[in-house]
């Protein structure tokens, strides 16, 4: 992950605060899911999934004068943090009508653009809760954690990222008493960046210093921001995807300040508690470009499930992150990295992160913050999940699905994906993929070997780095070479165009092959072209 929260903004008139007003009723979408045995038996939980603090609208306690619009703060109300927060209160959310978030049975369903009568709202961030007032949390370590996933409507520029994070279960309400609204409306969020974007933090106004964003309107960035441990199951579009552990010397929330924080708004990205870049592993990064992605062994135009395994060494300590794909009833073992220098290997361990980290010439922030077995930690005590989709103001989501840094082309470790590495800005695709959404369904937790059958063939401790079990053996790791792309100038038959940045051919492909004016259709592989 590199910026997350940069972008994730609502253009609702209003912000966080954390007292409590009630001019919309508060009702949490229900969500079920399952927990797990040894033995494979699954029970269904009935949990539901409350919306972050960060996109409600805020007002005043007396009234519905906004605390804060666009990106910045009413200084006549919030003239300190804690004078914002006696005043603001943070209301109830319309979840479908203002956010675009609906659930169906065991399914969440997040829109990225949602125009309602009076705002309109991009992205959102939720979080999976045990009660009314209270995350539910994970404690990961030994243990799997499986979801399936839906990533077929966005594409370059988006992310739709399920991940975990050591914030409070009760969203700080009892660590600090200005904190009146709690986990019910969505308080406590930290991750590894050290997000100073965040309203209110330990129950304040994060108003000291607050600065306003050059490029997004609804966003900025205060002298505080909130940490804690991170681990990013998935972070995805249609095109790219990356699971990376982000340790924390400092394990749950705690709040810095200024260029201490690092991450994302600090001088010094390394500089704050946390390894705000991880150790992560992106498949076409790891050199197999025909692992993820449309018409690839893990088929991005289909809903696919995604397995995550937690393994502890004989000292309990965290020692192997594996991930598996399960498609049309195949159980499919993840990529084996294919990079010179490399281990060949499909799995995250603390000495592959080191030998990442030397061949990409990558500072290693993740062994400095304790690696894995710090991460360890963190996976062994309670983490809550949360489920977003966002797009990335900060540079254009091009570290997960293209060539990022941008003058780091050719080199080890650059490519990430093959989005152009002028896509995924936000204005753009905001004006024009604002349909775009994410569904993620079927979450399921319990010990290594218990959430799919068949899985213990090709999972477990240490199975060969190729197994998979069930119908199929996995993908090759062959480096494969991508001839240049080829364009395209092609009318549609049914007189439509696609948008700049829109699909615009491939094997199987019906919808439009022509691009709007200034855009030509650009073949990238034979399953994708795109308007570029």
């Amino acid at each position: 992950m590199y910026a997350k929260f940069a972008t994730l903004a609502a253009l609702v008139a209003g912000a966080t605060a954390q007292q409590v007003c009630s001019l919309t009723a508060e009702t949490h979408p229900s969500l079920t899911w399952q927990k797990c045995t040894a033995g494979g038996t699954c029970t269904n939980v009935a949990g539901s999934v409350t919306l972050d603090s960060n996109w409600r609208w805020t007002h005043t306690v007396s009234g519905s004068t906004n605390c804060y619009s666009g990106n910045e703060w009413d200084t006549s109300l919030c003239t300190s943090g804690t004078a914002c927060a006696s005043q603001c209160c943070v209301d109830g959310a319309d979840y479908s009508g203002t956010y675009g978030i609906t659930t169906s049975g065991n399914a969440l369903n997040l829109k990225f653009v949602t125009k309602g009568p009076y705002s309109t709202n991009i992205g959102s961030r939720t979080y999976l809760m045990e009660s009314a007032t209270k995350y539910q949390g994970f404690k990961l370590l030994g243990n799997e954690f499986t979801f399936d996933v839906d990533v077929s409507n966005i594409s370059c520029g988006l992310n739709g990222a399920l991940y975990f994070v050591s914030m409070d279960l009760d969203g700080g309400l009892a660590k600090y008493s200005a904190n009146k609204a709690g986990a019910k409306y969505g308080t406590g969020y930290c991750d590894a960046q050290c997000p100073r974007d965040i309203k209110f933090i330990n129950g304040e106004a994060n108003v000291e210093g607050w600065n306003p964003s050059d490029n997004d309107s609804n966003a900025g960035s205060g002298k505080y921001g909130t940490c804690c441990s991170e681990m990013d199951i998935w972070e995805a579009n249609n095109m790219a995807t990356a699971f990376t552990p982000h340790p924390c010397t400092t394990i749950g929330q705690s709040r810095c300040e200024g260029d201490g924080c690092g991450g994302t708004y600090s001088s010094d990205r390394y500089a704050g508690v946390c390894d705000p870049d991880g150790c992560d592993f992106n498949s076409y990064r790891m050199g197999n470009k025909t692992f993820y992605g449309k018409g690839k062994t893990v088929d991005t135009t289909k809903k696919f499930t995604v397995v995550t395994q937690f393994l502890k060494d004989s000292a309990g300590d965290l020692s192997e992150i594996k991930r598996f794909y399960v498609q049309n009833g195949v159980i499919i073992a993840n990529s084996v990295s294919n990079v010179a220098g490399l281990p060949n290997q499909n799995s995250i361990t603390q000495d592959w992160c080191d030998t990442q980290k030397s061949v990409f010439g990558d500072l290693d922030d993740h062994k400095a913050k304790g690696g894995l077995k710090q991460m360890g930690k963190a996976l062994a005590g309670d983490m809550v999940l949360v489920m977003s989709i966002w797009d990335d103001h900060a540079v254009n989501m091009l570290w997960l699905d293209s060539t990022f840094p941008v003058d780091k082309a050719g080199q080890p470790g650059a490519e990430r994906g093959e989005c152009a590495t002028t896509s995924g800005v936000p204005a753009e695709v905001e004006a024009q993929v604002p349909n775009s959404n994410v569904v993620y369904s079927n979450i399921r937790f319990g010990p290594i070997n218990s959430t799919v059958p068949g899985l213990a063939n090709g999972g477990g401790s240490q199975p060969p780095v190729s197994s998979v079990t069930t119908r199929v053996t996995s993908s090759t790791s062959t480096r494969t070479s991508t001839a240049a792309p080829t364009t395209s100038t092609a009318t549609g038959g049914n007189g439509q165009v696609a948008q700049k940045w829109g699909q615009c051919g491939g094997n199987g492909w019906t919808g439009p092959t022509a691009c709007v004016s200034g855009s030509t259709c650009t073949k990238v592989n034979d399953w994708y072209s795109q308007c570029l």
